[in-house]
């Protein structure tokens, strides 16, 4: 969108760039905790889609609807520059044995996915194997933006308690995986917020520390499951830190990246030199 097509132009805001971006990418969650088909979606385009970057199915949603609404949202979304990611599926799919999951990916691309995340949240995998299906991912045409994470059992909601009791990894394994998974040619990672800022008793915001010295906070989307998440995100990192947040709360986050609105903590401190 041109500053001159925005609503009151006069009024400054931070700058952003324009899709596709580098830096400052947002991800909507998609049809999971409710549902979200073309009709109410392309709302969300029509009003702030110059601000989405991709959208993710969650949950192995996409298996429950009808192959032609998968395609049409996915259709909508390259309409408007946007890529879709079938979420961290393929975790499920790696139960039914390595067949499953060679077609699996097959599907993806045959259907139009752009992305593929590889997660394993709640199965012991080893690395080795989960670069391998990266790699396949990535020759099969799809782009692959792995997840990694410090938790064990991370990607249902679990209660902070039970979670503890798991454990968790440290961040040098998170970060190890990682550089594994850019090698293998991922064009991005998704950091998992359970056991970090979601189900625990306390932010471990040092890991987040962590890993982007790690990584290369360009190199790194955060799950941003709360406001208060993302506020801390952008005011910790600036506004163009990448952020997965869900499709009702784009706007929100937009209005912090753009300096436009804020908690009495960010109001007006949120600033680009542009």
């Amino acid at each position: 969108m041109k500053e001159s097509d925005r609503a009151f132009p006069f009024l400054r805001v931070n700058r952003r760039a324009e899709k596709p971006r580098a830096a400052g990418l947002t991800e909507i969650r998609g049809p999971y905790y409710s549902t979200l088909g073309k009709r109410a979606l392309a709302d969300i385009f029509e009003t702030v889609g110059t601000w989405v970057d991709m959208l993710k199915f969650a949950g192995g949603s996409f298996a429950l609807m009808p192959a032609p609404v998968v395609r049409e949202i996915i259709d909508l979304c390259h309409s408007h520059e946007v890529l879709v990611s079938t979420g961290g599926f393929v975790e499920h799919v790696l139960t039914q044995g390595p067949a499953a999951v060679d077609r699996y990916l097959g599907e993806c691309q045959a259907i139009g996915f752009d992305i593929v995340e590889v997660s394993s949240g709640f199965l012991a995998v080893p690395e080795d194997d989960l670069v391998r299906i990266a790699e396949k991912a990535r020759k099969t045409g799809l782009k692959v933006k792995p997840e990694v994470g410090i938790q064990f059992g991370a990607g249902g909601a679990s209660a902070a308690e039970a979670l503890e009791a798991e454990g968790v990894r440290g961040a040098a394994t998170a970060i190890r995986l990682g550089r594994r998974y850019l090698d293998a040619g991922a064009t991005l990672l998704m950091i998992e917020s359970e056991g970090i800022t979601e189900s625990v008793n306390g932010w471990r915001t040092n890991v987040v520390e962590e890993i982007a010295d790690g990584l290369g906070l360009a190199r790194v989307m955060f799950e941003a499951a709360e406001p208060d998440v993302f506020g801390w995100y952008v005011k910790t990192f600036g506004p163009d830190v990448n952020l997965f947040v869900d499709h009702s709360q784009v706007v929100q986050l937009e209005c912090l990246r753009a300096g436009l609105w804020g908690t009495q903590d960010l109001w007006g401190r949120v600033v680009t030199y542009r």
